[in-house]
């Protein structure tokens, strides 16, 4: 067998004495340096509450009251800034530093403020039919297609004019009822027996009103009436104007009685579907004012009202569709066009959005675009207008104005947002670490809900080396809570 400090004997390793001797040197010299310091800390004069002096910066649970190795990794101990257990505990978040450790930190602070803000939101999503403004053409009456007048979708048509031929044997027995009805109201016309003239008056509304139903027009019925003939073919016009978009039939197509026919979308106005994130929201209400743009018409800009907000969140995306009318008079947005849109907004503290367009007009509850200066009923649907602040607009005033603070300010972990805010009065520069309850950002700022008031001097520069100062003496900081505990993620939550 070799000589070396390991020997195999079997499946056993064997360890020369040397190095066990060594080992247990190491083991000896951590336990007593453990022990240690406590007791050469108590026994210093005047200091039983002092704070060691020399801590390990993996391990910030070790204080020791002289340089040296720390007894679990054995990195070299950093020191400590000066200071006395009771303050640290009176104190758990304050740190202080001499004037040439802040230059040297690259320390800066910036006052707590009062201020208006603004924010764009920014969108996308694409132009859609305005759906109150779609009409399906339908067969009323069971027959066989024998010409079709539009021929193919994307044409566009006006009110009244013909779209297809239909051939229906019902059309003719209907239109001999009405006939037959007419001629015996004439005949009657005379008669001084009001019941007879009554009854035929009516077999003559009943018949006009079957033909009504089977879709002939007022026009149809007069010429019907003039040509006392009936016929077995109709023909079906549109009622309203449009653009084609669906074509379901062809010639020598049979139908029955409500087989659509044709669809036609008025583009006259149109809708613009936006995904708006959860971290929007906050931004965005009904009734606001929208501009957005296309790559069709570059340089140019659209507008349009906020009319609906969804309240489900899309699962897949994490976004909340938001529905803006558009006047689309010129006919030059097309469904499908992808878009970009703002919203500029402003907020108060609390959280309800400051549009001076707004502040004291009514506004219609379904067709956003009608804001009057008073009360009334909407010209579109007949509802009464709605005051606009339940909608959540209010006027910009000094109570209102948001507290806000540097974005970076903060130190943000998920867990908390932790701000270093400057003590007055101290001979020191001393900063006290404070846990604050931030709003949404706009810009460079963050509103604040909660833990600054105006005027308090909060780092925004080196707040990040003040944290870390405090993690090496143990004490709290960004990642734990006021008793010194770390954070600990809440139940449920995936990591």
């Amino acid at each position: 067998m070799s000589a070396g400090p390991e020997r195999r004997l079997g499946t056993r390793r064997w360890i020369s004495a040397p190095v066990v001797i060594g080992m247990v040197a190491i083991v000896a010299a951590a336990l007593a340096g453990c022990e240690r310091g406590p007791r050469e800390v108590a026994r210093s004069t005047g200091a039983a509450d002092a704070v060691g002096a020399w801590t390990c910066a993996m391990h910030p649970q070790i204080h020791l009251p002289r340089p040296g190795k720390c007894p679990i990794c054995a990195m070299d101990l950093v020191q400590v800034p000066g200071g006395t257990r009771g303050a640290a505990e009176q104190h758990p978040r304050r740190y202080a530093m001499s004037a040439e450790a802040v230059a040297l930190a690259d320390v800066e602070t910036a006052p707590v403020r009062r201020g208006l803000v603004a924010k764009e939101v920014r969108m996308v999503g694409k132009v859609d039919y305005d759906e109150t403004r779609l009409s399906t053409i339908a067969a009323w009456v069971p027959g066989r297609i024998d010409r079709v007048y539009v021929d193919y979708t994307g044409v566009p048509v006006k009110e009244g004019e013909h779209l297809v031929y239909l051939y229906s044997p019902e059309l003719r027995t209907t239109q001999d009822e009405f006939l037959q009805a007419r001629k015996a109201a004439r005949e009657l016309g005379d008669s001084r027996v009001s019941v007879l003239k009554d009854s035929t008056e009516a077999m003559v509304d009943a018949a006009r009103e079957k033909l009504r139903l089977l879709g002939l027009t007022r026009a149809q019925q007069r010429g019907l009436e003039k040509r006392g003939a009936s016929s077995d073919h109709l023909t079906v016009y549109s009622p309203i104007g449009g653009t084609v978009v669906e074509k379901n039939v062809f010639e020598g197509m049979y139908v029955e009685t409500g087989t659509p026919i044709y669809k036609i979308a008025d583009l006259s106005k149109v809708w613009v579907r936006l995904d708006a994130y959860e971290s929007d929201m906050s931004w965005i209400r009904y009734g606001q004012d929208v501009a957005f743009t296309t790559e069709a018409y570059a340089g140019e800009t659209f507008h349009g009202r906020v009319a609906f907000i969804e309240p489900i969140l899309d699962p897949r995306t994490r976004t909340v569709k938001v529905r803006v009318n558009v006047d689309n008079a010129d006919g030059r947005l097309k469904p499908e066009m992808f878009v970009r849109a703002i919203v500029r907004a402003g907020v108060t503290q609390g959280g309800k959005v400051m549009d001076p367009e707004m502040v004291g007009k009514w506004i219609g509850p379904m067709h956003p675009e009608i804001v009057r200066e008073g009360p009334g009923d909407c010209p579109v649907c007949g509802m009464p207008l709605v005051r606009a602040e339940e909608y959540g607009y209010v006027a910009a005033s000094d109570g209102e104005t948001p507290l806000l603070v540097p974005a970076s300010a903060p130190l943000i972990t998920g867990e908390r947002a932790v701000v270093y805010v400057r003590v007055p009065g101290q001979e020191e520069p001393t900063f006290d670490g404070r846990e604050i309850v931030l709003g949404p950002r706009t810009g460079d700022d963050y509103v604040v809900r909660e833990g600054l008031r105006e005027g308090e001097e909060v780092v925004v520069r080196g707040n990040f080396k003040i944290d870390s100062a405090l993690q090496i003496q143990a004490r709290p900081s960004m990642m734990s809570d006021d008793d010194g505990a770390p954070a600990v993620p809440h139940a449920g939550h995936a990591h």
